[in-house]
């Protein structure tokens, strides 16, 4: 049997040899980069062509994103301008960062800031950690069938649109509703849920748990279903109780989507979503219930002051950046996993 060598050409890095040695005798045999190159690009167009179907189906979210995704990404500049209907975008004067000078001079821009951050991190710490023992939970249970049932249930309050579950909010904690009318029944005093502050943002996260959890159930327990099972297995034969085994094995082989999904989380602190506190508030609870959405509506779209809602929406966008690469730069410092 012969040997094969290859050798760089020192004059020429784009020539190189191949040498085959048979005992004494050996043939050396000249070639170029640029065939291996020609060779790659066949086999990319045997790949396209082969698989041309996949890339047609990409149009249309292509073309979707690029013009409901990227386009308006140039509108962003109205935030640096005093925007006229009738002159258009392009063509409105120029006012620098005056949009911005007065949304950080006003007090509530400053107090729905305020309220948008206790939300959401309230969100953070009562809504993120739920449906990761949610689905260990449910990853533990033997029967399928309850399993199955309860994932289901669980996932059903996802469909619901906040209009309604604000109507079922009415239902269960106004001063006549279903939570009222057992605590009465059970010789306490009726409870201003709706009309209080602090115990409406109860209920703002505890219908956002039961609203959201089912969503991120389902990605769990997928992480769940793609960890190597064998690992639990060695540590029960080697004697881990249960909860050593959910510590010690099953929570870091799910750890890179815990991860994920709390860098996310973290970005979206200064966002949040205008149908939750709007349907869900009122004006007895202004003082917790205005946040940033509901303000840019009625400050900034409600008077036809699209500049400086874009201005508000460009400092969220910034925010929201510089937390998620903060995030990802610390988890990664700790050891885990990033996005990026």
């Amino acid at each position: 049997m012969g040997k094969i060598s290859i050798y760089n050409d020192k004059e020429n890095s784009d020539y190189h040899y191949a040498v085959y040695y048979v005992g004494e005798t050996h043939f050396e045999i000249l070639g170029r980069e640029g065939y291996m190159d020609k060779k790659k690009r066949g086999k990319v167009r045997v790949y396209l062509r082969n698989n041309w179907q996949l890339y047609l189906m990409l149009i249309i979210p292509v073309v979707y994103m690029v013009l409901f995704k990227y386009k308006p990404m140039l509108g962003v500049i109205v935030a640096f301008k005093k925007f006229n209907v009738f002159k258009g975008i392009w063509d409105s004067p120029w006012i620098g960062l005056a949009n911005f000078k007065e949304a950080f001079t006003s007090k509530d821009f400053w107090s729905a800031l305020k309220n948008t951050l206790i939300l959401n991190i309230g969100d953070l710490i009562i809504g993120f950690p739920f449906p990761i023992f949610l689905a260990i939970f449910l990853n533990e249970l033997r029967s399928e069938r309850i399993r199955k049932t309860t994932q289901t249930l669980l996932y059903l309050p996802n469909f619901l649109s906040w209009v309604i579950i604000s109507g079922i909010v009415t239902q269960l904690f106004s001063n006549s509703g279903l939570v009222n009318n057992v605590i009465t029944s059970l010789g306490g005093e009726s409870v201003s849920f709706l009309s209080n502050s602090f115990l409406w943002r109860f209920v703002y996260w505890v219908m956002g748990v039961w609203q959201g959890a089912g969503y991120s159930l389902i990605v769990y327990l997928a992480a769940l279903m793609a960890a190597d099972a064998s690992l639990g297995e060695a540590a029960y034969i080697d004697g881990a109780t249960r909860l050593q085994r959910i510590w010690h094995v099953t929570i870091p082989q799910i750890s890179s989507t815990i991860t994920v999904l709390l860098i996310m989380q973290i970005g979206k602190l200064v966002n949040i979503s205008f149908d939750r506190p709007y349907m869900m508030g009122n004006t007895l609870v202004r003082d917790a219930s205005d946040v940033i959405s509901t303000y840019v509506y009625s400050v900034g779209l409600a008077a036809g002051r699209f500049d400086f809602a874009t201005a508000v929406g460009l400092f969220q966008t910034v925010v929201g950046i510089i937390l998620v690469f903060s995030a990802n730069a610390v988890i990664k410092k700790m050891g885990q996993e990033g996005i990026m």
